[in-house]
């Protein structure tokens, strides 16, 4: 029998669930130039015998035409490995995929588990300050990073789920390292700012576009999302010769966290207002920080790699 506080509690988690859905969805990602940038990174820092074996898995992924024709590397495996750093950003404007619950879902086509274009994924919501009452749960960000390493890491797992995996483990491991992938906070208007979405800015050094969310300013602050060939290797080296490789690889619970503490202290401007001006000071440090993340982001991309196939390739002896 529903007693009436039994009924107000099922009233508040439907209100709560309500919410969630409600919640206008986030922009996903760096920009394409950041993620082509940590790929570009990483692929420098590849064992021989992983980078055979990440361009045999494209190879075969069925997207492989798409990014060989759009690619301005030489090497087709590079042009292969940076290239599919931003497609899963991609898919949520291709009618190809579907959202989950929006509709019927796609047909499938050949290569594919599925059509889902997994909005979710690309982040996860934790509580980025002391929040006065209970924060909504979304996003598995911190649940997929590590299953997609089991499957490209187990022996049960075949070709095509594993060239279906990388594209999407190359993509998170960047997203885990940008802070406002991560990041709740509740707002002075006693609402939900979900992934600095709900924050905007005023960011006088953007000339083509000043105002924007605050998740877009982070997004962007890498790299012009145009990023590619020599520009892109110019920027790659550039990275690499300011920064060194992190002294303990981590792991994605490590990263979150290390983005979650950058949220709560450096990702929020001073400025109360919305819009908040941004200042000199603060691009500067903004910029420095994304500058790090997504060199940190390609490092341990590579090291990521190089340790999951070489698991698997002892197992298969």
């Amino acid at each position: 029998m529903l007693t009436l506080p039994l009924i107000a509690e099922k009233v508040r988690q439907f209100a709560a669930l309500l919410f969630v859905c409600l919640l206008p969805l986030p922009a996903l990602a760096w920009n394409a130039g950041g993620h082509r940038l940590v790929a570009h990174l990483a692929w420098q820092q590849l064992a021989p015998e992983t980078r055979a074996e990440v361009a045999r898995l494209l190879r075969a992924h069925p997207e492989r035409e798409r990014w060989l024709k759009r690619a301005k590397e030489a090497d087709p495996d590079l042009a292969l490995f940076v290239e599919c750093s931003t497609w899963a950003d991609e898919i949520r404007k291709d009618e190809r995929f579907y959202d989950a619950g929006k509709g019927e879902a796609t047909p499938t086509l050949p290569g594919y588990p599925d059509m889902e274009r997994r909005r979710n994924w690309h982040y996860v919501l934790l509580p980025s300050a002391p929040v006065p009452k209970n924060p909504p749960q979304a996003g598995q960000l911190a649940l997929q990073l590590p299953r997609l390493a089991d499957a490209l890491a187990s022996r049960r797992t075949t070709d095509a789920e594993r060239s279906y995996a990388l594209p999407w483990l190359i993509h998170l491991v960047g997203e885990a390292h940008q802070p406002l992938h991560v990041s709740l906070r509740f707002d002075a208007k006693n609402g939900w700012d979900w992934l600095g979405n709900g924050v905007k800015v005023n960011n006088p050094f953007n000339s083509r576009k000043p105002l924007m969310s605050l998740h877009e300013f982070w997004d962007d602050l890498p790299a012009p999302r145009w990023l590619r060939g020599e520009a892109l290797e110019k920027a790659s080296r550039s990275l690499q010769a300011a920064y060194v490789s992190p002294p303990a690889p981590g792991n994605s619970e490590v990263w979150i966290a290390e983005s979650l503490v950058i949220a709560r202290l450096y990702a929020y401007p001073q400025d109360a207002q919305n819009p908040a001006e941004i200042s000199a000071d603060f691009f500067e440090q903004s910029r420095e920080i994304a500058r790090r993340r997504i060199s940190e982001a390609g490092y341990r991309l590579a090291t990521h790699l190089n340790q999951l196939l070489k698991a698997r390739n002892s197992r298969e002896k």
